[in-house]
């Protein structure tokens, strides 16, 4: 749980630093050896942010790979160490590919976490939804307190090197507390079939080319597409989402104590920590639910609540606040779903595996929603951006009935 809220304090504090008035005011132009100079556009940097997101979710596959090999301890612990020294170097950063850069080492370090943290959840607990819950709801409170922590920071000192470098520490300091843990990964595991039991473990090429068949020919492969559209949703509107934000009337920046503040973050973070509730409920749900019919809900709806946003956060400060609320908990209740969802359809032994294909869906494939929704705001407008994002949802939906039936 330590490490989960860890990894996605990170996370979504990136699209914090990648609004225009702090990455793009730092670095306004890059220079690059066939292109020349390149101005800092919301497309350009919805690609520096995609860089490390992208090796964020590519590396959940060989990281599922040694988890079953391995084991998920010593892969928790290099997370935690490669995370935090990412964050310290990027406090140095001359120019934007250099922070390009410090994102790809942020990305590889982190795409470890959740191929090995949900392995030994799913094997070392009996009761998985609401473990999942519980593990969800410390992603969420990293996710909110994280860039609550970064605006709180940039308010008073307005400086996002010593923020990120800052920031950095606490994932250094947690892998020292993780090398004490010991635990057994395997303390649900006897409770499925022999074949469930079995070691998993990948040791050539063929082994994992034989796993991933037996994966990939079956209904894992329409849960694979379920995590990929899921992944486009979630990173598509939570990258830019503090630039739209930023742009909405109700939300100008106000003078308090002499320090303009900019109450975007805070909706921003108040959006995320709802999600608290979403992983709550979802887990919760998960263990009572079929959880095939749990994705057609909960993606149906985000369908919906893409459709409906735009209109009501632009109507005024209150139907704002709602929305996001409303929001905040659609975005994170389907991920217990999901995640149940591959361990109903996977055996134990693959776990690891089938979790690395599944975060290389959310976070791999998924990061090209950040570099989609940068590229549909500098060419069109949000109401292209959201108009996609409900196509994803809508059919992620169709395809969790698809499952049920």
């Amino acid at each position: 749980m330590l490490a989960h809220g860890l990894v996605h304090t990170y996370e979504l504090t990136l699209p914090i630093l990648a609004v225009q008035t702090v990455w793009a005011a730092e670095f306004p132009a890059t220079t690059l050896p066939v292109l020349g100079t390149v101005p800092t556009t919301l497309a350009v940097l919805g690609i520096v942010v995609s860089a490390g997101y992208a090796l964020f979710g590519l590396g959940a596959l060989p990281g599922g790979v040694l988890a079953d090999a391995y084991g998920s301890r010593p892969l928790i612990v290099a997370c935690l160490l490669g995370m935090g020294g990412s964050f310290v170097l990027l406090a140095f950063a001359p120019n934007l590919v250099v922070v390009a850069l410090c994102l790809v080492i942020w990305g590889a370090a982190a795409s470890v976490y959740h191929p090995a943290g949900l392995a030994l959840i799913s094997k070392g607990v009996e009761e998985r939804g609401t473990a999942f819950a519980y593990h969800g709801i410390a992603g969420n409170l990293g996710i909110a307190l994280g860039p609550l922590a970064a605006a709180v920071m940039l308010l008073f000192t307005n400086d996002w090197r010593l923020t990120v470098g800052v920031l950095g520490v606490p994932a250094i300091l947690a892998a020292g507390f993780a090398l004490r843990i010991d635990v057994d990964e395997a303390a649900a595991a006897d409770d499925e079939d022999g074949d469930a039991r079995a070691s998993g473990s990948v040791a050539s090429l063929d082994e994992f080319l034989s796993q991933s068949r037996t994966l990939l020919v079956g209904p894992f492969l329409l849960v694979f597409a379920v995590v990929m559209l899921s992944g486009l949703y979630y990173r598509g509107f939570l990258t830019f989402l503090p630039e739209l934000l930023s742009g909405f009337d109700s939300l100008t920046p106000v003078e308090v104590a002499g320090r303009s503040l900019s109450p975007y973050r805070y909706v921003y973070v108040g959006l995320l920590m709802a999600g608290v509730v979403g992983q709550y409920v979802g887990g919760r749900l998960t263990d009572r639910i079929e959880v095939e019919r749990g994705l057609a809900l909960g993606y149906g709806s985000l369908g919906v609540l893409a459709l409906v946003f735009l209109p009501l956060a632009t109507a005024g400060l209150l139907p704002l606040l709602a929305v996001c609320a409303v929001m905040g908990v659609a975005l994170f209740v389907v991920q217990p779903f999901y995640q149940a969802t591959v361990a109903e359809y996977t055996p134990a032994g693959a776990r690891g595996l089938s979790y690395g294909y599944t975060y290389l869906g959310v976070f791999g494939i998924g990061a090209l929603g950040g570099a989609v929704a940068g590229g549909i705001l500098t060419a069109a407008n949000a109401a292209a951006l959201f108009a996609v994002l409900a196509a994803f949802g809508f059919v992620a939906g169709a395809i969790g009935l698809y499952l049920s039936r």
